[in-house]
């Protein structure tokens, strides 16, 4: 991989560690101080995926997610494209999911964004169990990974 990808990026990759940091306590104390959080979950293990799909069915709940507003770091989409793995199946530390009430969600990611921590709507909720991502190419089911990306790489 060092050989594909330039050192700078795999060095910015490297400090993701302590920037931005793999610590949610702070964004989840914000955003419970704000309004009424119906749910988070931290997707260090299993993703991004898998925490949307352990939130929503536990809540027995679907979403229609918009691929394209999920964050995910250039130096990510790269390592990931190099490696052949999927991101949103990778480990995910750093990141918190949060349910909120619709009325409250842009007050709640404005919160955080005047707090210096990135917030973004990545989707709705509905009452159909069904949980899928759209993009300009289409819906399509959201992803299920049976373990982690990064666990595949070594398994």
């Amino acid at each position: 991989m060092r050989d594909t990808l330039p050192a700078a990026l795999l060095t910015r990759a490297a400090r993701f560690l302590h920037d931005p940091g793999i610590s949610v306590v702070r964004e989840a104390a914000l955003l419970t101080a704000t309004g009424a959080v119906h749910a988070m979950h931290d997707p260090t293990e299993g993703g991004v995926a898998t925490g949307l799909r352990e939130m929503l069915e536990t809540a027995d709940v679907g979403a229609v997610l918009e691929e394209d507003a999920l964050p995910i770091y250039p130096e990510t989409r790269a390592i990931c494209a190099a490696l052949g793995l999927n991101p949103l199946g990778l480990i995910a530390s750093g990141a918190l999911l949060a349910a909120v009430a619709p009325q409250d969600a842009e007050r709640m990611a404005a919160t955080l964004e005047r707090a210096g921590i990135p917030a973004t709507l990545v989707g709705t909720v509905h009452e159909e169990p069904d949980i899928v991502l759209r993009s300009a190419t289409g819906v399509r089911p959201l992803p299920t990974f049976p373990r982690d990306e990064i666990t595949r790489l070594f398994g």
